[in-house]
């Protein structure tokens, strides 16, 4: 099976082109009519020679995913299901701010984490997805925005779709590399965030990488008991472990960092649960943000509901008297599969029914 050309990084290309015979401009020619023009098609480059044309056609692939669904949400947002070259299927969610157009991800098929409220978790990791595979996504919502001729062009990454990037971790660094890359995509690194559910080892290589790329962790509750409860990961890396490793991380970096915190009725939505988490960050909160999120119930997790209103604006005071930066994240994509990991696992099932 063919690779996708997407996951090489610029350097790689040249390095390719040159040990099969090529000159090293060919890879500026190639590298600018794969993300400046964005052809869907090697014999569409028309300055790059027929033996070269071949060379690549041979042993790469432009297109490897194919579109299986595509749900558009009222508010704009697009959640696309695409089809691997082995059959796997993937979510990638295009979301309109305004402030520009951002996508999430995904890094991998099926997630091993298994936290307990999630729909990505549903269905066991079978493999990691290559870097092509994860460029793949970002040009293919690419040439959607293309052909609404808006000139619009994807501004903004989110590395949270199914998958843990940080268990993918050489494809999601090549990944992150291509599509900064100033000669191509140009997306900012201040522009993409990963997002972990805590892999510490992980976090310290990636204050070390020397990149202005965004880190969020998935935290979700200010104990241990609460948090192994929910998230099976905190056995391995429980939070005594997962705040030493943000401690180096802040520390190298001096970069802000994002804690995600998914709202559960009644389980991690007290005052009691906020009075701790500010205690836990207090020593950072020069450097950090806790982004509220409500709850999108999934069918199979049915033991978690949404926060009451009332309770989500008493956790987000409770915070805020305690000098934590904080807020509630804006809901998007609530009338179509919006929960990450529900089209896929409702997919899969249709397919299995018939």
């Amino acid at each position: 099976m063919k690779k996708s050309i997407y996951g090489l990084t610029f350097d790689q290309l040249t390095d390719w082109l040159i040990e099969n015979g090529q000159k090293k401009y060919r890879a500026v020619q190639v590298w600018d009519w794969l993300y400046k023009k964005r052809v869907t098609q090697f014999s569409d480059m028309k300055n790059i020679n027929g033996d070269c044309v071949e060379l690549l056609e041979a042993n790469f692939v432009i297109q490897s995913l194919e579109q299986a669904v595509k749900q558009e949400s009222e508010d704009g947002t697009i959640k696309f299901l695409f089809k691997m070259q082995d059959g796997n299927l993937i979510e990638t969610v295009l979301m309109k701010f305004p402030y520009g157009h951002s996508v999430c991800v995904t890094t991998q098929v099926g997630c091993n984490i298994g936290c307990s409220f999630c729909a990505s978790g549903l269905l066991k990791k079978s493999r990691d997805l290559n870097s092509g595979e994860i460029v793949e996504q970002i040009m293919n919502v690419q040439h959607h925005l293309d052909l609404k001729g808006n000139d619009d062009r994807v501004s903004h990454i989110v590395v949270m779709g199914i998958g843990e990037p940080f268990d993918n971790y050489d494809n999601l660094m090549n990944f992150l590399r291509v599509v900064n890359d100033q000669k191509g995509l140009m997306i900012g690194a201040r522009h993409i965030t990963v997002s972990t559910s805590g892999l510490t080892p992980k976090i310290r290589d990636f204050a070390n990488e020397n990149i202005q790329v965004n880190l969020a962790v998935s935290l979700h509750a200010p104990n241990n008991e609460l948090r192994t409860r929910i998230m099976k990961i905190n056995r391995a890396y429980p939070i005594e472990k997962l705040m030493d490793a943000i401690d180096y991380y802040l520390e190298t970096t001096n970069r802000r960092i994002t804690f995600e915190y998914i709202l559960l009725n009644d389980v991690n939505d007290h005052v009691a649960e906020a009075e701790q988490l500010a205690k836990l960050l207090y020593n950072k909160r020069h450097l950090s943000y806790v982004n509220l999120i409500p709850y999108n119930p999934v069918d199979e997790h049915d033991q978690y509901t949404r926060s009451e209103p009332e309770n989500i604006k008493k956790f987000y005071e409770t915070l805020r008297k305690r000098n934590i930066v904080c807020g509630v994240r804006m809901e998007q994509g609530t009338d179509i599969d919006a929960a990450c990991g529900q089209l896929r696992s409702k997919q899969i099932k249709k397919e299995k029914a018939l």
